[in-house]
Order: structure tokens, then sequence, then C-alpha cells
């Protein structure tokens, strides 16, 4: 090539990409944990076994200015956005900018899914909804052949047709097989830096992986938009296999087991756990489960000689009346075994909790403080219930809904709940639960900072009883 010359990029049959610049996002640099978009690697392995030619653009480490410049490479192609709940306005740009270079533009993850008229609104051509190994694999060759507005017939996908109509073809079947799925197209990313951010950061490299899709549980407010409730799990042999391949190619030193919840299957744990021990497998991990799934000891004791170091648990409420409300389908004593039972075999507890469930009282605050006084977790985040489109909670609150921000600029999290507290309300039971757990955990030593933290935990709790009449508007 002459010096100056134009440098020739082959144009792929599909350009994946996300909406995620950790460099952009300042509290993610904060957090430094970034992991590699699953759904997009599949997606690609599977293509590419097809015979199709894929490249991923990841924009983890890279910038705007980056991929606007690959999408100037090669105008005309097909693009693939993987979507999701916070990268809506980052997505709503790369679709301008690509639309701006004459692509073709495809959506999918749970965020199109869910807005799927919103998202060809901003210009995306297709939204997958569901699974898109196969889908994919059929929708590229129509595209080439028909464009996209003919794309009747095709399942699992919704566009624009040729009058300017959204038409919405039949639900795609689900995988049956999972173990059918190549493994995720790592080389196509660079899964070093990644490692290497984690080794900076927190002192661990770490990589993520799945032993299976989906959640058949029915929580009332979390989302099922790309696996529908069913839980396909892949083989132990099969998921051992590609944890070996890991360790080999990549080494980290953890792992990172992103199953909606990995201990549903226990005879499944118990071999996978026995096929990594005859491997010489031993990585430290975490993961996420459900407390009704960790109430065996045998389990638990499974996951520690594993290399289990941390478990994630949705506990949510300490009220059962809120629990039951939401259909989470366990106790609170289920929780607080759980968690307790945990750390005797030396795995950390992390406890997700809502505040402002509908109908939650100040009776409801008051028994998950004191649950978490009682479980003691290690570790416990909170957020206030925001409802996901097409969720049942969604729906049964969608009227008292509103939005104060531009649709590209919100996220499901910015929805007000008209009749609702305030989130000055909530803020003030935050500080209650956190000082209140703190002056707890000191157990008698200390007794000058415990009164400081209780008499904070009391000044929260008033200064939530003094807003308790504020509703949103």
């Amino acid at each position: 090539m002459k010096k100056g010359a134009a440098r020739i990029v082959k144009m792929p049959d599909l350009l994946l990409t996300h909406g995620y610049f950790l460099w952009e996002d300042e509290k993610e640099r904060q957090i430094m944990k970034p992991y590699p978009t699953l759904g997009l690697l599949y997606n690609s392995a599977y293509l590419r076994r097809a015979g199709f030619d894929v490249e991923i653009f990841d924009t983890t480490f890279s910038s705007k200015a980056d991929l606007a410049a690959r999408l100037a490479q090669t105008p005309g192609g097909v693009l693939g956005i993987y979507t999701n709940l916070v990268t809506r306005g980052q997505v709503v740009w790369i679709i301008g900018e690509a639309k701006r270079h004459g692509w073709t533009v495809i959506c999918g993850g749970p965020e199109s899914a869910n807005y799927t008229h919103e998202y060809i609104a901003q210009g995306a051509d297709v939204v997958v909804v569901g699974e898109g190994e196969v889908t994919l694999a059929e929708l590229l060759p129509a595209l080439a052949q028909q464009g996209p507005h003919r794309l009747h017939g095709i399942a699992g996908t919704v566009f624009l047709d040729e009058e300017g109509q959204i038409v919405r073809n039949a639900e795609r079947a689900q995988i049956a097989d999972i173990d059918s799925l190549p493994w995720p197209d790592r080389e196509q990313i660079n899964i070093s830096q990644y490692v290497d951010v984690w080794r900076t950061h927190h002192g661990m490299g770490s990589v993520n992986l799945i032993t299976a899709r989906g959640c058949p549980y029915k929580c009332k407010w979390c989302s099922h938009a790309v696996f529908g409730y069913s839980h396909r799990r892949r083989s132990y042999l099969d998921c051992a296999a590609e944890v070996q391949h890991i360790v080999e190619t990549y080494k980290p030193d953890q792992v990172w087991y992103a199953d909606d919840v990995f201990t549903i299957n226990h005879r499944w744990l118990y071999e996978y756990a026995a096929e990594l021990k005859r491997r010489n497998l031993r990585l430290p991990f975490e993961t996420i489960s459900r407390a009704d799934r960790l109430l065996k000891e045998d389990v638990l004791a499974t996951l520690a000689e594993m290399g289990c170091y941390r478990i994630w648990i949705g506990s949510e409420s300490g009220s059962q009346r809120i629990l039951d409300a939401m259909q989470r389908g366990v106790t609170v004593e289920q929780v607080q075994w759980a968690t307790q039972a945990a750390q005797r075999y030396g795995i950390e507890v992390g406890m997700f909790l809502m505040w402002g469930y509908d109908g939650e009282e100040i009776e409801d605050i008051e028994a998950t403080i004191e649950h978490v006084k009682k479980a003691n977790p290690n570790i416990f985040f909170t957020t206030v219930a925001y409802p996901i489109k097409n969720t049942p909670y969604y729906e049964t609150i969608k009227d008292t809904l509103r939005l104060d921000r531009d649709w590209v600029e919100a996220t499901d999290r910015d929805y007000v709940v008209r009749g609702r507290h305030t989130r000055q309300y909530y803020r003030f039971a935050d500080q209650w639960l956190r000082n209140e757990v703190a002056a707890h955990r000191l157990n008698g030593q200390d007794a000058g900072e415990a009164l400081r933290l209780q008499t904070l935990a009391q000044e929260a709790r008033s200064g939530l009883l003094a807003v308790a009449d504020e509703q949103e508007g």
C-alpha cells in the first residue's frame, strides 16, 4: 500500500457491538469490574461456525470516536447491537452513527426486546426478540436478498415493512440443546485486557462464563425478555472443558459464573464438581443463587470445595408479606439460614435488597432492617424497585408511571411511580438500615461508636417519618 493510501477494510457479513464504554462511565471507572458481553460472543461463534464472516467491535475499552471511524471504513454493512438496561443512550447514538453511514441496523438483547417500537423509531431496521443465534443465521441471508423491509416469516424478529408498518413475526422456539452451541468466541476480542484490568484493580484476574440459560422462577419484577421462563443446562462435561480451556488460554485467577441461578440442579452441581476435581481445576469463583437452592449442607460443602468464595442472594426484603407479593417463592427464614450456613463454610454472602415494592409500609422496612441484622451478610446492596417493561410488576403499576426525562436519555430506573413515597424517603430508609446494621455489628465493642451509629440511625428514621406523607405526584 502506498504511503497515504486509504486502508481497505473488508466488509463482514455482520459487525457486532454494544453500548458499554468503560472509560466514559464514571461510576464504572470507580468499580472497574468489566466483563465481555457473552451474548455477542455466542452469536459470533455460532454464525462463524455456520460460515458467516463476523467481526466484533468491543467498545468496552474503546471510544465513540473509534467506533465511528470503524463504521465509516465500510459504509453500508450490517451492524448488530446488543442492548441492555443501562446502555440505551449509547445504543441510540450508535444507531444514528451507523445509519449516517448507510448501515442496516439490528438490535437484540433484553432492552430492545421490551422496547421494539422505540428502537425502530430511533432507526433500527430489525429487532431480534429472544435468542439470537438461529434467528441471525436466517436473517442475514434474507437481508442480503430481500432488504430490511420484506422479512415476513423470519421468526423472532420485528421490522418496518414497505408501508411503514411495524411487523412482529412469530416467536422463535428456544434452542433446546444448548450443548449444541459452540463456546463463546473469546478469540474475537482481547480477553486478556479484561483479566489484566481485574488483576490491576482487584488483585484477581477474572473471566465470565455461563453453565445454563434462563430462570424458571416467576418473580414479578424480573425480566425474562430473552430466555423466557426456561432453564436449559449445559452438560457438566462441556462446562468443565470450557473452564479448562479458559484456564489454559487466559490464565485467570478466578471465574464468574453468570447464571441466573447457579445451584438449581443439585445433581448436576455434584457431577460438575467431581469433573472439575478430576481435571485438577479448583478456581475461586463467585456466582448467584436463590436461598431455597442452598438449604442442603452438601450443596454448600460442594460449593466451598469447588472454590466458591462469594455467593449472591436476592433477599429483596425482610418482610414475608412483601416477598409473597413479589412471588419470590422463598421465606425470610430460608434467606437467613442460607446466609449463615454459607458463611460457616467460608463463603461470603452478598445480599440484594429492594425498597419501595408495591404495598411496602414502614413495618416492612423495619422487618428488613431486623432481617439484615440477623442474617448478617458480608455485603448488601439496595435499590428502589423499578418497573421493567413487560414484567408483571410493570403491568400492575404502569398506569401510575411518569417519565420526566427524554426516553433516549432515561432508563427504566428513571420512572416515577405516582403515589409512592419520594426518593428522599428511601434515602432515609437506606441511612437507617446502614447505620443500624453497622451499630449491630460492633457487638458490644466500641460503645462510643455504637452510640454514634445508633443516633444516626434514629435520625434517619425520624427523617423518614417526617416525609412519610409526601408522595410522588
